[in-house]
Parts: C-alpha cells; sequence; structure tokens
C-alpha cells in the first residue's frame, strides 16, 4: 500500500546567469553528495559535481531531495552560464578549470 506525503519547499537562490547556451545532462545523485536540511538530505543546486575538485563535470541545476532515496537522477549543467557568487560553496581553482574546459561560464 502506498501513503502519499505533502511537503512545502521554498524557492532556492538563481544560479543561472543566462538561459542560453545551457546544457543538461542526467547523472546519479547519490546521498554522500547531499547536506542535511532540517530532517531532509537535500542536493543543493550549485552543488559541483561528482566532487569540488579537477573531476568535475558539472554543477547540479536545481535542489533535490534524496531523504527517502540512496540514488536518484538529477539535471546537471554540463555548459552554460552560472552566478559564481550564488553558488552553494566556493568552487575550487581546479574543478573550476575542469569545468570552464567543459563549457561552464562564471559570472
Amino acid at each position: 500500500m502506498a501513503y502519499m506525503k505533502t511537503t512545502t519547499y521554498t524557492s532556492g537562490v538563481n544560479i543561472l546567469a543566462s538561459e542560453v547556451g545551457l546544457v543538461l545532462k542526467t547523472f546519479e545523485g547519490t546521498q554522500a553528495m547531499a547536506t542535511q536540511v532540517d530532517d531532509k538530505k537535500i542536493i543543493k543546486a550549485g552543488t559541483v559535481v561528482p566532487t569540488n575538485n579537477a573531476s568535475a563535470k558539472g554543477i547540479v541545476f536545481e535542489d533535490v531531495d534524496i531523504t527517502d532515496d540512496e540514488k536518484k537522477p538529477i539535471s546537471v549543467i554540463i555548459a552554460g552560464r552560472v552566478i559564481k557568487a550564488n553558488l552553494p560553496v566556493a568552487v575550487d581553482t581546479n574543478a573550476e578549470t575542469a569545468l570552464k574546459a567543459s563549457g561552464i561560464y562564471f559570472d
């Protein structure tokens, strides 16, 4: 028997500088990528994936609630313009170099 649960969310901070040239791909998000927000595990929009270092492949497009799942598909920006100041954590210099090489521009 399935149970429904209703949750109210708030709007996050805009991380997009422009939608022109935006390219999204689906990646696998895990609870290890999430941060604890109250009683939820959330992968925040603007999180560098898979890790914030030279192996960076993209930036999470929107907040994802992964509280009830070990893994979940997430939308990741792999090309486009983002507002660096609005990202939830500072982007590592090696990650920034890798992201710029893949087509992400920081404003």
